[in-house]
Order: C-alpha cells, then structure tokens, then sequence
C-alpha cells in the first residue's frame, strides 16, 4: 500500500534557518512539525517563545496554534512527505566543512525513510555533497534516490533582521538529483515562496550559494585593503566609495568594517576552497581575502593605539569603549562577530575594555565576562576612546559624537570633524 504522510513537513534544525523556514510553511497551509536536538529549544517554542532575531514569540505562538509542534523524537521522519534539513556546518580543522550534524541528520532520516519522500539539504557545504554524502547515507537500506524517493538541495538564503527581503520575496535555488526530484523540491517551495529557479542539478545549487558569498567575501577584502592605503595616503574612503556608487553601472558599493561576521561570509568561502584545494589547487582569491579580512581586528586595534598616541595616552590601562558587539545591526546574533576578536587583542595590549550593545546583556571574549556600560552616557565621558563597532539604529550616532571624549566610527557613518573613521 503507498505510503500517506500525517505531516506534510518536518524540518530539521530549528536556529536562523530551519525557524523561517517553519513559519513560511505553516502561514502556507502545510502541517509542520519541527525536529531539533536541543530540548531546551523544543520546550520554548512549544511553549510560544522564540529564539532568534525576527520571529516573535506572537509568531510562534500563532503557529503553535495552527498546529505547529517541535519535538526531539526523530520517529516524526517516517511520518512527513517532506524533511527538510536546516542543521549547522560550522568549519572544521582542516579548513572545510564539519558534516557531522548534516551526517547525523541524514542518519537519522535514513532510518525512517519512506518511498516517496522528498529529501532537502540546506545546509550550506561544498559542491558535491548531496550527491556524496547524502545519497549514500540515505540509499543505505535500500531505497534508491530519484526512484524511490525524491532527494534535492535549496541554498538557504535567510538574512537575519532583513527588513525588505524576507523568506517569501526571496527567490529560492533548487537542485534536484534528477529532473522529477528537482520539479517535486520547486512545487514543494512554490507553496510559499514567490519565485523558485531550477538549477541544473544539486552541484550548481551548492556552487551558486558558495559563489554568492564568495562575491562578497572578496569584494569586501577589496575595500578593507584599501581602506588601509588610504589612510596611508590621506585620501577618504568612505568618500571615494560614495562618488564610484553613482555610476549607474558596472559598480557595487561594499564597505570596509572591522572584520566579516555572520554565518556566511566568514565561513562559507572555505568551503569552496577546500573543495578546490581536493583537485590540488589553491583558490587565491579566497585565501587572500580571508588573510585581509581576518587582519582587520588587529588593523583597528593599531588604528585605536594610533589614535590615543596623538593623545599622549598608551593603549595599555586606557579604557576603552567598544559600541555595538553584534554581528550586524539591529540583531542579537553574534555569530563570528569581529568584536570579539578586537576586544581580545586589545585585551592582550593591556586596555580595560567595556561594551555596550543594546541586544546583548552579558558578553564574553575567550571565557572572561567583559564589563558592560550600564550608563552609556557616563562611559562615553569617561573611556579614553569609544569605538563605534555596529551602528545599532538605538544609537544616536550625533549625540555619541558630541559625548565621547574620543571616537573612533569603523563604520563610516559619524560625520564629525573631530571623530575618526576607519
């Protein structure tokens, strides 16, 4: 007798990714159910709390009430027609990608996979990996993908805090492991995204999303070198940026900054690099930028040192005032932020460090809490130098400026006479 699901979806992972993807789901009409090993994580979000930047506890809430469930017991997998895998990929040692929860995951899926279910991996990894790694796992008890059931990799593209594009306007890659797995993974999405494109097959699916990121990763080194020539040669180049962005073509802005940060951008490059590096090449571009970006912590850190010389004060038992520790603005995630690196070289160079993010109540750099500024205002007067690391929208930048006694914006977004910029 053919298999009939009793959930439509379960997805796999419930953090920045596999959340949205939940939400899209259930606003959609699809009975959803949510599988994520963190019980603590499980009991909150059926409890109607949510745990990440952008999803309200209503949101939940309201999707708790249409149906929506979380659970740790993995016997959901033999009850959806569709699981879609939303885990972690951080990097391993070796510079690629640690597969062990993707490995898990598919383990599990194995386990309870029925003919006819439509497998996807949106975990970001290296090209390949859906067919190599995925497909054995799964095929291990002897269903056969693109025959007995459908097997398909989507780039997740969430960008956290987002306020214009979200999971429904932006359009979703799919590849499938043959042509009906790919249709069968676009109608799936199509239920609540408003564009999905096909590509040839999961390698250029996982290939796009390392390409998008690679795009920006260099593009971003770029300008974070030169910002460091500049300052050198007295030229502005928060300036010369904003006179090449009126060409209204052949150029796209990218701004310098302390450092990558996210889940992306840092990380995802190396995957594509240790692919590479398996045909016994070396991706320059990637690892130049990487060796770029990865200096900017310390670039600032000079630059702060730099800047209380010319006011006769050492770094080392100067206060200083780090402003925003978050990854990007208006968020609480703090995954790869460069903060973290910035405050523990200055810590190393013998300043007190203090911060203030208006998303994060506590912080710590290498298992030491950092003292957080309860009256920013008071800091302001009293650090040696306050460096403005995220522009939170919370932050009256003016107002910063006129009550710091010394500013150094790695943002470029103060306009001051008496302020530095990066």
């Amino acid at each position: 007798m053919p298999f009939t699901p009793s959930t439509d979806v379960v997805v796999i992972g419930l953090g920045y990714v596999g959340l949205p993807l939940v939400m899209g789901a259930v606003d959609a009409g699809y009975a959803v159910t949510g599988l994520d090993s963190d019980a603590g994580t499980v009991d909150a979000l059926n409890g109607g709390s949510s745990h990440i930047d952008g999803i309200t506890h209503a949101d939940i809430a309201s999707a708790v009430a249409k149906g929506f469930r979380a659970t740790t017991d993995p016997a959901v997998l033999g009850e959806a027609g569709t699981v879609v895998v939303c885990v972690p990929t951080p990097l391993a040692d070796d510079g690629g990608p640690d597969l062990g929860a993707v490995e898990s995951a598919m383990r599990s899926m194995a386990e309870h996979l029925r003919p006819g279910t439509l497998v996807v991996l949106e975990s970001t990894t290296y090209p390949g990996t859906t067919d190599e790694v995925v497909r054995p796992i799964l095929e291990r008890r002897g269903l056969r993908a693109g025959s007995d059931f459908n097997l398909a990799f989507s780039p997740e593209r969430i960008d956290p805090g987002n306020p214009t594009y979200g999971l429904k306007n932006t359009p979703k890659v799919v590849g499938g492991h043959t042509g009906a797995c790919a249709e069968r993974c676009a109608d799936f999405y199509r239920g609540f995204v408003d564009t999905v494109v096909t590509a040839r097959g999961t390698r250029e699916a996982e290939m796009a999303k390392l390409l998008e990121n690679t795009y920006r990763h260099v593009n971003i080194a770029l300008v974070n070198e030169m910002a460091k020539f500049c300052q050198e040669l007295g030229v502005d180049i928060w300036d010369v940026i904003r006179c090449a962005a009126t060409k209204p073509f052949g150029f796209q802005a990218f701004y310098p900054g302390p450092g990558v940060g996210g889940h992306c951008i840092p990380i995802d490059p190396n995957y594509l690099s240790y692919k590479v590096r398996t045909l016994g090449y070396s991706f320059r571009f990637v690892e130049l930028a990487q060796e770029i970006n990865q200096s900017m912590p310390g670039y600032v850190v000079r630059r702060i040192q730099d800047l209380l010389n010319e006011h006769s004060k050492p770094l080392r038992g100067s206060t200083v005032l780090l402003l925003g520790v978050t990854y990007k603005p208006d968020v609480h995630d703090q995954r790869e932020s460069p903060a973290a690196h910035v405050a523990r070289h200055l810590v190393e160079w013998g300043a007190d460090v203090v911060f203030h993010d208006p998303y994060v109540p506590e912080w710590s750099v290498n298992g030491t809490m950092v003292r957080r500024a309860e009256d920013v205002d008071a800091e302001l007067a009293f650090a040696d130098i306050s460096v403005l690391l995220q522009p939170h929208s919370e932050y009256d930048l003016a107002d910063i400026a006129g009550k710091a006694r010394l500013l150094f914006d790695t943002r470029g977004k103060v306009e001051h006479s008496d302020v530095a910029r990066l």
